[in-house]
């Protein structure tokens, strides 16, 4: 389930990536840690993402972040880049990646099972399909926690 701040945090940080030239791919807020963590995932839709980028993110951002009062008390705050290995979330990259492996893993089993590999098909309002081995299955969307490329 996603933390409750994370679509302000997501309105915070999408437009100061885009100044950067850069795309925010995800955000995490972990409360399970000491102090908390907020990991930010970006791109650089021009080529590797940089150091540079990553350090110019996390300085504008903590400032707005820290203005904004969003989250109350400390928390560490990590810019990274997904690399090769990679959690799809929008639904361009859900296109894009139309007919790549993946992995899909569950908050809870479904059909005894929290984790699932297959072709990506495409997501729904309702699911994500994907093709194991020839048979389709639909994972309903609520239940997914994860849904990461594999490497090929």
């Amino acid at each position: 389930m996603t933390h409750p701040v994370v679509p302000k945090i997501i309105e915070l940080a999408s437009p100061i990536a885009q100044e950067l030239d850069l795309e925010l791919v995800d955000a995490v807020f972990q409360t399970n840690k000491t102090p908390p963590i907020l990991r930010i995932d970006i791109k650089n839709p021009q080529g590797d993402t940089s150091l540079e980028n990553c350090e110019q993110m996390s300085r504008i951002l903590e400032e707005k972040l820290d203005l904004s009062e969003v989250i109350p008390g400390a928390y560490v705050l990590e810019i990274s880049s997904p690399g090769i290995s990679r959690t799809l979330t929008t639904d361009r990259e859900f296109i894009a990646f139309k007919g790549f492996a993946v992995t899909i893993k569950t908050f809870a089993p479904y059909k005894n099972h929290k984790q699932w590999q297959g072709r990506l098909q495409n997501r729904d309002e309702m699911a994500i399909h994907i093709n194991q081995k020839g048979k389709a299955i639909a994972i309903p969307r609520e239940l997914v926690a994860k849904v990461q490329l594999n490497e090929e």
